[in-house]
């Protein structure tokens, strides 16, 4: 029975959607479900056919979500970032590239037998890993800080980088086709790569200039900007055959490192794009897959991986490592993980499209051969990276530090008493003088709102695995809660205060979820939290013992200390809901909220040094 057109873009919509969920559940980057949803509803089971359904808009439409990808992509490549992360980074991103690509190359011409223009494509292609693959993967591993850190920026870098490698290589590849003599091709590619340039740096000033002088309103940012690049990716196509790619990625990375243009705000569309947009790409493309085009590849397309994942990495990152302080086990493991993602996947397709429409022959080949590199690296990585961590010892232990919402002054009170504990704390506001003030006492700190996608990227949650929310953004706390909840996966792993006297009430009252993360020290309210340190209250460590019990601590302080936290162990810290409940052991570690001192032992306190400073003067004199 013929399915209709609606019904087959809804499922579309919808497997895509199951695809996200099943991913975060497992724990596993989405790519892999996405790549085999497709292959079962095309291949497999012919219930997709990409061709009949889109007809001639297939290609258009693949080649505007590849803008827009790439685009995405550039806009995260700011250079000062690149020079802020160490040598190893510095150095794997032209090192690994060179070495990946020339191997890949050289592997896919003579092991496959597939032509030098394709071969150089497809080296070009290899080196393009990506943050979308990583960031699962780390979160499920969770490697040492220094490692994620490197893995995390290099997914971060290479993914614009790559791609424009790709680009240029594909330019020049057709460039090459289309000229029968040297110098035309040389012409031809000259064009593309001057009208890129030209026309993406312009296209990248003129916006960053109508974001930076709000010509247009706030809330036309994200579709504008997005609207604006895919106009300058059309127009750039008419004045130069396919150098749009290669001008909305120079535009990005125009716009990332212009000064006072907010890019982040931009990156949102990606959080809706993901599901909508690139995951629905990705089950049509895998839908186009035949089996009989990988079968054509033969056994030598194992030997090819083979390559790639055990000669190509580990010799890039040796190279890469040296005069670095990396240890033999963090490059070994470094050497592992290196999962291609979904610009591989969409530059791919998209090329074989173009080679094809421009009688390149052997093209066809691409698809499988790239698809193939994605599979066997996201899901033998992802199976055997936390095993290979735990058996060099670079895994990271027990996930017991705190996401702090908030970096207010009781906030970075807490966060600072955390860490003389050496518990790992992570502060997160989007108020920038909080920011700048947690900057200034040296306490880690992200600027922005933790739940979105550039803090999926950016905010480095290694060692993290609670969160506390301690600020009165009330709209921004109860989604907070709700996203870290899905991230943490346990309702012992979130929690935050009471607000007040609004929580009885039913118009006010949360949903049953973040009811049952409310409470947290003792219930009280963040204003009353804020107005206790304002009376002078200071967070203070106390370590209990025989001679000093729990007792006597209430006792000094009488009766006016609020404990926020037991620690056991620095494995064992436990935030404090109710101190009626509260029996810590004769050798716990309190950290609490205690009164400041009074105004008449401050005094005593100011007379005993004036005293002692006049008894100095006088044994000198």
């Amino acid at each position: 029975m013929a399915v209709s057109t609606v019904l087959l873009l809804a499922s579309i919509g919808v497997l895509s959607l199951f695809c996200q969920w099943l991913a975060w559940r497992v724990r596993m980057p989405a790519i892999v479900f996405l790549l085999a949803a497709g292959i079962a509803c095309g291949p497999v089971f012919n219930y997709l056919n990409p061709n009949a359904l889109f007809g001639d808009l297939l290609f258009p439409m693949v080649s505007l979500a590849v803008a827009i990808i790439l685009f995405e992509g550039s806009l995260t490549l700011r250079f000062s970032e690149i020079r802020g992360h160490g040598n190893m980074v510095r150095n794997l991103i032209p090192i690994g590239s060179i070495v990946t690509g020339v191997i890949g190359t050289l592997a896919a011409h003579w092991i496959l037998d597939i032509s030098w223009e394709i071969s150089l494509l497809f080296g070009a292609i290899s080196v393009v890993t990506g943050p979308t693959v990583i960031a699962p993967l780390l979160r499920s591993v969770r490697p040492s800080a220094k490692l994620a850190n490197i893995l995390q920026w290099e997914g971060i870098i290479i993914d614009p980088i790559g791609a424009l490698l790709a680009v240029l290589v594909y330019e020049g590849i057709v460039s090459w086709g289309q000229g029968n003599v040297f110098g035309h091709s040389l012409y031809i590619f000259t064009t593309t790569l001057v009208v890129g340039t030209v026309l993406g740096a312009t296209a990248g000033y003129l916006n960053g200039q109508v974001l930076r002088k709000h010509w247009i309103p706030q809330y036309l940012h994200n579709a504008g900007t997005l609207t604006f690049m895919l106009g300058v990716y059309a127009l750039s196509n008419e004045i130069a055959h396919e150098s749009g790619l290669l001008t909305v990625t120079i535009m990005g990375v125009w716009m990332a490192n212009m000064k006072q243009v907010e890019v982040e705000s931009i990156l949102e569309f990606k959080e809706s794009l993901s599901v909508l947009l690139i995951s629905a790409l990705f089950i049509i493309l895998a839908a186009r897959i035949e089996f009989s085009a990988i079968a054509e590849l033969g056994w030598g397309v194992a030997l090819l991986l083979a390559i790639l994942m055990l000669v190509a990495r580990p010799l890039s990152i040796f190279i890469a490592a040296i005069g670095t302080n990396l240890d033999w086990r963090e490059k070994v493991f470094l050497s592992w993980i290196a999962p291609r993602g979904i610009v591989a996947a969409a530059v791919s397709a998209l090329f074989a499209f173009q080679l094809h429409n421009n009688g390149f022959e052997g093209g066809e080949a691409l698809v499988p051969l790239v698809f193939m590199l994605i599979i066997a690296t996201v899901v033998v990585q992802s199976l055997t990276a936390r095993p290979l961590a735990q058996l060099l010892g670079v895994a990271q232990p027990s996930a017991f530090g705190f996401l702090i919402l908030g970096a207010n002054p009781v906030a970075r009170m807490i966060a600072t008493e955390l860490g003389n504990q050496e518990v790992p704390v992570v502060l997160a506001d989007p108020n920038w003088e909080n920011v700048r003030q947690a900057r200034m006492e040296n306490l880690q700190v992200y600027f922005g709102n933790p739940v979105s996608e550039h803090a999926a990227n950016q905010l480095d949650l290694t060692g993290i695995g609670n969160l506390l929310v301690i600020s009165p953004y009330k709209q921004m706390n109860s989604l907070a809660t709700y996203h870290f909840l899905d991230w943490f996966g346990d309702h012992n792993s979130v929690y935050s205060l009471s607000e007040g006297e609004q929580d009885q009430l039913a118009r006010y009252k949360p949903g049953e979820k973040v009811q049952r993360t409310r409470g947290l020290f003792d219930g009280v309210s963040f204003a009353k939290l804020a107005s206790m340190v304002s009376q002078g209250f200071t967070v203070k460590t106390t370590q209990l013992s025989e001679a000093f019990t729990y007792a006597d601590f209430l006792e000094r302080h009488q009766g006016q200390a609020l404990v926020l936290f037991v620690l056991d162990g620095k494995k064992h810290i436990t935030p404090i809901k109710s101190m009626a409940d509260l029996e810590p052991k004769e050798d716990s570690t309190l950290i609490s909220l205690v009164p400041g001192k009074t105004a008449e032992e401050r005094k005593e306190i100011k007379e005993s040094k004036e005293a002692e400073k006049t008894n100095n003067g006088k044994a000198l004199s």
